[in-house]
């Protein structure tokens, strides 16, 4: 059967894609990027925000004009299959069937039983198939991911879920408490991508640094990335998605000690405002958070800080507002995202009285950016003059350049770096790049040598 797999949302969405596809390869799927040739169609959704609900609703709605049109089978999965399962199986007739996130190892069990409904009678070729284990179950699939990011990048899942409860937001409904990824399961993935040319792990999961405490009793997420660096062919690790009250000493101390740990943390804050942080349910203040940030600059004086911030909470007042400018003057994160705030069913935060405008979010959000824009610059334009190791993503057609990336940019999110080369590079590759202009979120350069140490 000729299989479309369509990933919407985050990174840890894309790793149980990859993972679902995998799955499907090894039962004899075969996997298909046309829409025309599919005969089945599965949508690993999001409905973290309401962008992201809407942008999962219209790609199940279009797909779902395909059923007119030869597709056979349409199986929605993912946060929005989990959240709201009733509401579209009743509104999307043509959906055949919904897994929950923790049933995606199920998966092929599904597509056979919807052949298998298909050869009963007409009387029960309309019936819907749903599969839906315990949140709290942690589904493992032993068959190899397909990787989908690229030749030289993977994200490396490590943990499923969250115990946080922040007051804003759904994932703990959704994807259940904190489930760590066994050490030796991740090592033996990471074994495999790097066979597969991947150069570039990207640890991910809704929260990484209390890996391990399930488990093992403790945080062991040092323990792990020593192990993930004495991999032969892995040269960068990165790590996202760091809570600032979880960053131990021991975590800190990894960046001077593992040398294949780039410099750069995403550690989301949301707020500065202590009133603010505690309406969100957020387990620390603005003292704690200058404190983290001010040790691993001390200690890592080149760490590149990504974090992201919630304009328009309930409750954020004109003077919390500026506050939040002014902590970002002073802190100068490296990179920085903004979202919204937006009210989800069924939180607490949703509940809340003193609700902020949209408008008046929006505009709120575009002034941090504005400052952000500024500082971006500025940073960047400290490393003209300065030579960079660069991982090549590729060739620009149209810009007829170079493009990689720098240890201060993620994949996806962050700026790139456009550089001219006088012979040809192919992605993956490692290589020194002298810095000779700066914008607010790319940089340009000159290639210094071939291939990088």
């Amino acid at each position: 059967m000729n299989i479309l797999m369509i990933s919407l949302g985050c990174d840890k969405n894309l790793c149980d894609s990859e993972a679902m596809l995998g799955l499907l390869s090894a039962a004899g799927h075969n996997i298909t990027n046309d829409e025309n040739e599919a005969d089945a169609v599965v949508i690993n959704t999001c409905s973290f925000i309401h962008d992201a609900m809407e942008e999962s609703i219209n790609t199940i709605l279009e797909m779902a004009q395909l059923k007119s049109e030869g597709l056979k089978y349409l199986i929605v999965t993912g946060c929005l299959a989990e959240r709201y399962k009733d509401s579209i199986l009743t509104e999307i007739p043509e959906i055949d069937a919904c897994v929950g996130i923790g049933s995606i190892d199920k998966l092929t069990d599904v597509i056979k039983e919807l052949v298998l409904r298909d050869t009963k009678d007409s009387a029960s070729e309309h019936e819907k198939i749903t599969v839906y284990d315990d949140i709290n179950r942690l589904p493992l699939i032993d068959e190899k991911r397909i990787i989908t990011s690229g030749t030289f990048m993977a994200y490396l899942k490590i943990a499923e879920g969250c115990n946080k409860h922040c007051t804003y937001c759904v994932i703990p409904s959704i994807r259940g408490s904190y489930r760590s990824v066994p050490q030796e399961r991740l090592i033996s993935e990471a074994e495999y991508l790097a066979s597969m040319g991947i150069k570039e792990l990207v640890l991910v999961a809704q929260e990484c640094t209390c890996y391990g405490e399930d488990l093992y009793g403790k945080k062991t997420l040092p323990v792990l990335l020593h192990k993930l660096a004495d991999i032969d062919g892995i040269q960068w690790i990165r790590l996202l998605y760091c809570y600032p009250e979880e960053i131990t000493d021991e975590l800190t101390e990894c960046f001077v000690t593992i040398p294949k740990l780039v410099h750069y943390i995403d550690m989301p804050l949301q707020h500065c405002e202590d009133k603010i942080l505690g309406s969100m349910g957020r387990k620390t203040n603005k003292e704690s958070i200058k404190n983290v940030i001010n040790k691993l600059r001390d200690k890592v004086p080149d760490i590149a800080i990504r974090t992201t911030f919630i304009t328009g909470f309930p409750g954020e007042t004109k003077d919390d507002h500026k506050a939040l400018l002014a902590f970002i003057d002073e802190m100068e994160f490296d990179r920085l995202g903004v979202f919204t705030y937006s009210r989800q069913e069924g939180t607490p935060a949703g509940k809340f009285e003193n609700q902020v405008d949209v408008e008046i979010a929006e505009c709120r959000k575009n002034e941090i950016m504005e400052l952000q824009q500024e500082i971006s610059l500025d940073k960047n334009l400290k490393l003209v003059g300065q030579t960079m190791k660069v991982i090549v993503y590729g060739y620009s057609n149209d810009a007829g350049v170079y493009v990689g990336r720098t240890y201060k940019d993620a994949p996806d999110i962050d700026g790139l770096v456009f550089f001219d080369c006088d012979h040809e590079l192919i992605s993956g590759d490692m290589v020194d790049v002298e810095i000779t202009e700066a914008a607010p979120y790319d940089l340009i350069g000159e290639i210094k040598n071939e291939l990088a140490e």
